[in-house]
């Protein structure tokens, strides 16, 4: 039961993320949650608080403002109280300048007592390096920003 619940609710999450409801989705982190997207990029480094994860969804929603996730396969394991996502995916980015272009990934997810305590992405980071140059160069000064961390 736990699974098929937690399979729903990734569903909902990225189909959120896609629509760039952002709200939500802090909503369900802990307070202290743990969120890291690698890479040398103005989306890269780790966050550590609420805040600063809607400040950096709010970023990719301005780099990226068009985005779609199609997600493969979720596998959850663990205890109903504390239990690990995984998630397979491929999302298709939209850069505010630039060509679209494709990216697979997978997402580990903790989740204890409800919350959302540790997120961490893996996938190719040097495509959004690349694209952020791309936007830099075409003037978006975000795009050549410090990351967002705490």
């Amino acid at each position: 039961m736990l699974g098929l619940i937690a399979r729903r609710r990734v569903a909902q999450t990225f189909e959120r993320l896609g629509r760039g409801e952002w709200e939500p989705i802090v909503a369900g982190l802990a307070e202290d949650v743990h969120h890291v997207f690698p890479g040398d990029h103005p989306l890269g480094g780790a966050r550590h608080s609420r805040p600063a994860v809607l400040s950096w969804f709010e970023r990719l929603g301005r780099l990226f403002p068009g985005h779609e996730f199609e997600v493969h396969r979720t596998v959850v394991g663990g205890a109903p109280w504390d239990f690990w996502i995984a998630v397979q995916w491929t999302a298709r980015l939209r850069p505010q300048a630039g060509d679209p272009y494709d990216n697979e990934g997978a997402h580990w997810i903790r989740v204890r007592r409800g919350k959302v305590v540790l997120f961490h992405a893996y996938l190719n980071t040097q495509l959004i390096a690349d694209a952020c140059r791309r936007m830099a160069t075409a003037g978006i000064a975000e795009a050549a920003a410090p990351p967002i961390v705490d």
